[in-house]
């Protein structure tokens, strides 16, 4: 009983906390921050690249899209001239730019950040695909050239807050499992937002397991993969986006903490602009968006 009374304790100060943090009006800059966007013509871009535009502090400088290199970003979207030229590498784009924002491919994404550390640019990494170990690489990399990296599985401000109430529970609580939810063709699994959840659930304990895998009857995968001791089950199905459930267990009791995205990439727009104000203060990576509202 003490245990949950602590979870309850938790929530209601985990939510307190944050609230006041979600006017995005008090991360606004007083200078103008350019801004290179990578994946500008894809499915989260093209929001993003609205977004930014329309900012008073935030200044699109750059784009990159390789079916629309050496035009201009604007006429690309349909929208007329902005003035804002696309390249189809990275390397390219960089000149005068504060802040990358990657939102390419899982196959892309690390070449793109480091390439952006390596010209002394700060970043944000929207795009999933990256490994804790990939992640190492990423840190060690924006220590060494004094600049920020926000890498997070989610930039949706809900999927923040769930992991961070994910991550509280698992203090209290011995086991738990992640059920991953994408669209029937996404390739990476399991999805950002899931292996992130895991990775950071597993660093407060490795959750209790009943029947070990190697002992377990039948085929070893239906226990799904295992990231860093937790167990993720990825499920690629039409009619899904991003959904994101990890569920807890105590003897006659459960606990589901679950995030579901809609059809659009708008909730995604708010925490990746919040992250590209916040990371040029920062040195080295902040791994999660929840790291970023709760520090």
């Amino acid at each position: 009983m003490l245990q949950l009374t602590q979870v309850y304790r938790g929530f209601a100060l985990l939510f307190t906390s944050v609230f006041p943090m979600l006017d995005l009006r008090s991360w606004q800059t007083a200078g103008m921050i350019n801004i290179c966007l990578a994946g500008a013509t894809g499915w989260t871009g093209v929001a993003l690249a609205h977004a930014i535009h329309e900012s008073s502090d935030l200044k699109l400088v750059s784009a990159v899209a390789r079916k629309s290199a050496g035009g201009d970003l604007g006429e690309a979207l349909g929208v007329g001239s902005w003035g804002v030229p696309v390249f189809a590498d990275i390397n390219d784009a960089l000149d005068g730019v504060d802040v990358m924002i990657e939102y390419t491919s899982h196959a892309t994404v690390k070449a793109n950040t480091l390439a952006a550390i390596a010209h002394g640019v700060h970043v944000i990494v929207g795009s999933s695909g990256l490994t804790g170990a990939d992640y190492d690489d990423v840190d060690a990399a924006a220590k060494k050239a004094g600049v920020g990296v926000v890498g997070s599985g989610n930039f949706a401000i809900t999927a923040a807050l769930a992991q961070a109430a994910a991550v509280m529970v698992a203090k209290h609580l011995p086991q738990w499992e992640v059920i991953d939810y994408a669209s029937f063709t996404k390739p990476d699994v399991p999805s950002g937002t899931a292996r992130e959840l895991a990775e950071k659930l597993s660093a407060v304990h490795r959750p209790a397991i009943g029947v070990e895998v190697a002992d377990i009857a039948g085929p070893k995968e239906a226990r799904g993969a295992d990231i860093d001791g937790t167990r993720v089950h990825s499920i690629r199905q039409p009619s899904f986006v991003v959904s994101t459930e990890v569920i807890f267990g105590l003897p006659e009791q459960r606990l589901a903490i679950r995030f579901d995205a809609g059809s659009s990439p708008a909730p995604y727009v708010d925490g990746t602009l919040l992250a590209a104000r916040a990371v040029i203060k920062q040195k080295g990576l902040i791994r999660g968006l929840d790291t970023l509202l709760l520090q």
